[in-house]
């Protein structure tokens, strides 16, 4: 009970504090939060755990989180256990002209000591587990009506099919990754371990056909007996919620907000010996500026990678990478490659990265050692 009204108290706090924040824009940042599965398509089950009910429970926390700010708009593809066909998902968002979408799900495996998280964004990634993980939600197709007709060319047994479909995945791929790498670092704050080591790419057909930024997050597993207790335990889903909604914040403030920073910080659980429930705390801290503040030059650096452990800045612990810069906030050490002014050189450097195997690589912008937008940047 303790433990519960702790959480409580912390998530009151972080749900006062977030609708305080001043956002310099116009509009209202929109995100779409999908729930996977619903009614007869019950996801992976396991254990008496239930898939779609843990993703729905869990999307309804981050809407709240979200919907405490005035300047967010959330949508939902469901809010009850309701079935909605994955190409209706997309369409949800893209009728609400959402700025990001965000699919929620939770993962399962015949080895039960299978845990951790994974963030996925749309791409052609030919690596088997990958296939194997969009195979798998994409085969909720086959529950829907006439769905030969419907996905035409399309065999949800062979996701390499979706080549030969239209994409629109290289416009968003770029901001996709930005956001699947602040949910990343986020779950890694809480002390949550990240699959494969960084944000993959899978040809996930709930994620084809939404025109923007967007991500599948599988939040854990149920099949292993320790994770699937906490992700259908209130504290565990309050803590996992927590830790999306401020990943969002977080790249809403990047990509739409002023510059002027604030950043809510998902401290690691508490464990607690005798019930073994965790508690989540949150708090407002302001961004840590960083390095050369002296310099009016807006500067292009490019984030190879964010980890809660701290690496000499070596070439050989970054693939040869040399120019290799650290910046430490919200409990993570950030990894940059390279420095410029010049927004086509940072392009350059970006490619770089990718090319030694950093696929999660992104452009971020600083000005007077503020952290500011890429649009800001190239605006300036």
């Amino acid at each position: 009970m303790l433990i519960l009204n702790k959480i409580k108290v912390s998530l009151t706090f972080f749900l006062i504090t977030i609708s305080f924040v001043t956002y310099g824009q116009t509009n209202n940042f929109k995100v779409t939060l999908d729930a996977g599965h619903g009614a007869h398509d019950f996801g992976a089950v396991y254990n008496g755990h239930v898939e779609k009910n843990i993703a729905l429970a869990v999307v309804l926390k981050v809407g709240k989180l979200l919907e405490a700010n005035s300047k967010v708009d959330v949508t939902y593809t469901r809010k009850t256990d309701v079935f909605i066909d994955l190409v209706e998902r997309a369409n949800i968002a893209n009728r609400a002209d959402a700025n990001i979408f965000v699919s929620i799900h939770c993962n399962a495996n015949r080895n039960t000591a299978a845990d951790g998280t994974e963030t996925y964004v749309m791409g052609m990634n030919k690596v088997a587990s990958n296939l194997e993980a969009a195979k798998k939600e994409n085969s909720v197709i086959t529950l829907e009506k006439d769905y030969k007709r419907k996905y035409e060319g399309f065999d949800p047994n062979s996701p390499e099919t979706m080549i030969g479909l239209t994409l629109m995945q290289e416009e968003y791929l770029d901001n996709s990754i930005s956001l699947a790498s602040k949910i990343e670092n986020s779950f890694e704050a809480l002390g949550k371990k990240i699959r494969g080591g960084g944000v993959k790419q899978a040809p996930f057909m709930v994620l084809h056909k939404a025109y923007m930024p967007r991500v599948l997050i599988e939040m854990g597993f149920i099949s292993n007996y320790t994770e699937g207790n906490l992700l259908d335990s209130e504290s565990g889903q309050i803590e996992i919620a927590t830790a999306i909604a401020s990943a969002i914040i977080s790249y809403k403030n990047e990509y739409y907000g002023t510059g002027a920073v604030e950043t809510y910080e998902v401290r690691p659980s508490q464990k607690n010996v005798e019930n073994n429930s965790r508690e989540v705390s949150t708090s407002v801290e302001s961004k840590k500026p960083i390095a050369k503040q002296d310099s009016s030059d807006v500067l292009f650096k490019v984030q190879i990678s964010a980890s809660g452990r701290k690496m000499e800045l070596s070439p050989r612990n970054f693939r040869g990478l040399r120019s290799i810069s650290m910046d430490y906030d919200n409990n993570v050490y950030k990894y940059m490659y390279g420095e410029t002014s010049d927004y086509t050189e940072s392009m350059r450097l970006l490619e770089e990265a990718k090319a030694k195997g950093y696929d999660s690589a992104f452009l971020i912008a600083f000005k007077n050692g503020r952290k500011i937008s890429i649009q800001e940047a190239i605006k300036l």
